[in-house]
């Protein structure tokens, strides 16, 4: 929410006093972001803000190339068994971690049983697949069985999630306070809730991730610094106390207008905007309820109101750029906008005009999302669904969801406008195979269609069973695409930073980057 203006200065001085001991010169360079990471450890934390440090600090196996493919990097090369349930990568040789210590297969194991650990298991162990063993075969070679075959691997090592973590970190302190890793930059400190100081790894070889630059950054350091309020963020851009920012979305086009700084739109983010339901009780444990609602608002008048051409309508369940998605098989049964035909569905549940269907509408902060859910929330009262709004942080709503799907009583069941970024498909397991990372909707037919998904490894096969869970999905109302991607994805740039790109699925990269004097 808009704060007021002595508010607004009040924060300005606390930037410009909290920045001033870092002076901005031609080696550094400031970051600065809505929020703070949530771990430095790649097992604890699935935040988007945590993934893209993540980044600097830690490599992966594989690395996406600018259409979102996996390609080779620390990993050179690999071999799949003819059955598919054995992969054998080959490692770069004289890749090192920031405390000089060799990276190699032993590092590969340690992070996969790590992610394995029965009693603290990866956040997104499901995501690594049916792993039955990791085998160091030499100092140089790994080797991975799988109980049965994993189609989404390849893709997954690709991913912040998959970064690898050196053997060498101190299990008392890593994640907290400590961070050893082989990426571009290595962790001077983290003071949480303000900033994230990186240095410069003179020791990087860029290997596979597609940017001009192989060898180390141009950059000594990167501050990663929190700074929640837009208008804070914009005026320490323009003082030059940040580089880059995600700039008010308001005044995306009078920065553009004024020419000052360079406007950069995240393209192939992976991320997708949606509705789900509570279908634990009425009104969502029926279908036509989702249906009415899915039918009553039109997201596209709603996007181009508050997002202009910043954001696109999305009708699948997956996000553009993402494997499988294609928006003329997913409208064919998606739920063009149709006033009508929601009053008529809540006409057959018994809601009419002097029975409104009441409900509550769970959103997100940030993004200009609260005035998107009024716009949302005044449709649905055009066709008889009173809906209170509330708005909270994405780690709130995520629990207040999974709590909400928990709970049988009397109350009202809610929906909520929720997001996920992610690579592959494989989302839609992480979201709908059983228990669900929310405890939603999930039935034994879905889950059998799930388990296709990830067994099938060829990719034309693949494509047919993801097809068959995004028309599942939708037939039935349980995940209903609105609009890719957020605003967030939107970073404003000072004249004198170049090479700024942002990889496929929201990855900011700094190995391209300057910083002139």
């Amino acid at each position: 929410m808009p704060r007021p203006p002595d508010i607004i200065k009040a924060s300005v001085v606390a930037l410009a006093a909290s920045t001033a001991a870092v002076s901005v010169n031609a080696a550094e360079l400031v970051w600065a972001r809505y929020g703070d990471i949530d771990s430095l450890d790649p097992h604890r934390a699935t935040s988007t803000l945590s993934m893209q440090v993540w980044d600097q600090i830690y490599e992966t196996l594989l690395a996406f190339d600018m259409d979102g493919q996996p390609q080779p990097h620390i990993a050179k090369s690999w071999d799949v068994s003819d059955d598919g349930l054995e992969y054998t990568f080959a490692l770069q040789e004289g890749v090192l971690c920031h405390d000089g210590t060799p990276f190699d297969a032993n590092d590969v194991k340690f992070t996969v049983d790590r992610a394995f650990d029965e009693s603290n298991p990866s956040l997104t162990k499901t995501s690594w697949g049916p792993i039955s063993s990791v085998e160091v075969v030499d100092d140089l070679t790994v080797k991975f069985t799988f109980e049965s075959r994993f189609g989404p691997f390849l893709p997954f090592l690709a991913d912040s999630f998959s970064s690898m973590v050196c053997d060498s970190n101190d299990p008392e302190t890593f994640g907290s306070s400590t961070g050893i890793g082989a990426g571009p930059f290595k962790l001077v400190e983290w003071v949480k809730g303000d900033t994230v100081t990186l240095e410069k790894n003179p020791d990087y070889t860029n290997y596979g991730r597609p940017f001009d630059n192989k060898g180390p950054v141009a950059i000594d350091t990167l501050i990663v610094k929190t700074v929640p309020e837009p208008q804070t963020r914009l005026a320490g851009l323009k003082t030059g106390e940040i580089h880059i920012a995600e700039p008010p979305f308001d005044d995306i086009p009078a920065i553009e207008e004024e020419g000052e700084l360079d406007i950069i739109v995240a393209e192939n983010t992976g991320q997708n905007v949606f509705w789900e339901f509570t279908i634990s009780r009425p009104p969502f444990d029926d279908v036509r309820a989702r249906q009415a609602v899915a039918y009553a608002t039109d997201p596209q008048a709603a996007i181009d109101l508050i997002y202009g051409g910043l954001s696109q309508r999305e009708w699948c369940p997956i996000a553009r750029g993402v494997f499988g998605n294609d928006q003329e098989f997913c409208k064919q049964y998606g739920y063009e906008y149709d006033p009508d035909r929601a009053v008529a569905l809540l006409g057959e549940l018994g809601y009419g005009p002097d029975n409104p269907l009441e409900t509550t509408m769970f959103v997100w902060t940030g993004g200009n999302r609260h005035k998107l859910a009024e716009i949302f929330q005044s449709q649905l009262a055009q066709v008889g669904i009173n809906v209170s709004i509330e708005i909270m942080d994405i780690g709130t709503m995520n629990a207040r969801v999974k709590e909400q799907n928990e709970t049988v009583d009397d109350t009202p069941g809610t929906f909520d406008m929720m997001t996920w970024s992610w690579y592959d498909p494989d989302i839609l397991y992480a979201l709908w195979h059983s228990p669900g990372a929310y405890s939603g909707y999930n039935t034994p037919e879905l889950d059998a269609m799930l388990e296709e998904t990830r067994t099938t490894i060829e990719p034309e096969a693949r494509l047919e069973k993801v097809q068959a869970v995004i028309k599942h999905l939708m037939e039935n109302a349980v995940h209903i695409g609105l609009y890719t991607p957020g605003w967030e994805w939107v970073f404003a740039v000072r004249p004198e930073v170049g090479g700024l790109k942002i990889g496929p699925f929201l990855h900011p990269m700094f190995n391209d980057v300057t910083v002139k004097g």
